[in-house]
């Protein structure tokens, strides 16, 4: 009996790591990594326009 009571405490343990640590903290990685690219976008086209109209 304690080995299936131990079994479900393991399972949920292990989902709440899943759903409470991991995936959030995907989802805050992507975030990151968006608001890196949407920054890098906007200076390269910056960068670009400024060079076509200095010609």
């Amino acid at each position: 009996m304690a080995r299936i009571v131990l079994s479900v405490l393991g399972v949920l343990l292990a989902l709440f790591v899943v759903f409470g640590i991991l995936i959030p903290a995907v989802v805050g990685i992507l975030k990151l990594l968006f608001v890196i690219a949407v920054i890098g976008f906007v200076v390269v086209a910056g960068v670009t326009l400024v060079g076509r109209l200095s010609k």
